[in-house]
């Protein structure tokens, strides 16, 4: 008899362990999940990326809207040339540029300036193969641009485009070294800005 109240302890002193270490088990189960759903579901939405305003200006088909649409990641089969302006919104991992493209055909550019408001930097893209006529035509458009009160004091990025093409000029040879470095003459010296440079 007393061997089996002595197996019985045993067993209960058993049985009182495993229920023990299932309990702790239960537990660090129980502790594990909470902290996934925490991690998972709990953790609020991603900090908003800061929306900066640009303007993007050029003479008709020196790539504005391919361009753009290439950094938008859409087709460039569908690619139609902008006859007023259109808006685009370009996402970087640090950022999302909303760049306002303004078509430029002669009967447009006129009004360009209309659209300026609100513009945080400029993209002027360049044809870099043009004929020199179209050539003269944007350097006057990057000059107006440049002394244009709601332009004059921002960011410029112009892009040498269609570098590609046998005739095509680096955007030193397009234009000006003053227009480029922002020492233009005509330019206040308070109204310089910076002006970056780029082939593609």
């Amino acid at each position: 008899m007393s061997d089996l109240r002595i197996t019985e302890a045993f067993l209960y002193m058993d049985y009182l362990k495993m229920s023990e270490c299932i309990q702790i088990s239960f537990a660090v189960c129980r502790i594990g999940i909470y902290t996934c759903f925490r991690a998972l579901c709990c953790k609020g939405p991603p900090p908003a990326r800061p929306e900066y305003d640009l303007v993007c200006i050029g003479l008709t088909g020196s790539g504005k809207t391919s361009l753009l649409s290439k950094l938008c990641s859409e087709s460039p089969e569908n690619v139609v040339s902008t006859t007023g302006f259109s808006i685009k919104a370009v996402p970087f991992q640090n950022a999302i540029l909303n760049v306002k493209e303004l078509g430029g055909a002669d009967n447009i550019r006129k009004y360009w300036s209309r659209y300026y408001q609100g513009s945080q930097g400029v993209i002027f893209v360049l044809d870099s193969a043009s004929s020199e006529d179209d050539l003269e035509a944007a350097r006057n458009e990057l000059h107006s641009a440049l002394q244009h009160p709601q332009l004059c004091t921002l960011p410029f990025l112009i892009l040498a485009n269609h570098q590609d093409k046998p005739a095509a000029r680096s955007v030193q040879e397009g234009f000006h070294e003053d227009y480029l470095t922002g020492n233009d003459k005509h330019l206040e010296k308070t109204q310089r800005k910076q002006i970056m440079y780029y082939t593609l």
